[in-house]
């Protein structure tokens, strides 16, 4: 089930549970004992956070990848 759901042409995104425009905002994400914060869309009302796949299949499996090579 969708979570998010793209208005306006792709331009903006809307949480589907709290029907508002995601909004950026920093996000802290762990991964392997490392804390990194990164600003992300996410939910001013529940705290959902989007992560486009652009991102994760780009930088983020870049990240991933260098962090299990250690």
């Amino acid at each position: 089930m969708a979570q998010f759901r793209e208005v306006s042409g792709g331009e903006n995104w809307k949480c589907e549970k709290c029907g508002v425009v995601l909004e950026p905002g920093k996000v802290n994400i762990i991964y392997m004992g490392s804390n990194f914060t990164v600003e992300l869309l996410k939910c001013p009302l529940c705290g959902l956070v989007l992560i486009s796949e652009e991102l994760a299949l780009g930088k983020m499996l870049e990240v991933e990848k260098m962090l299990e090579d250690k």
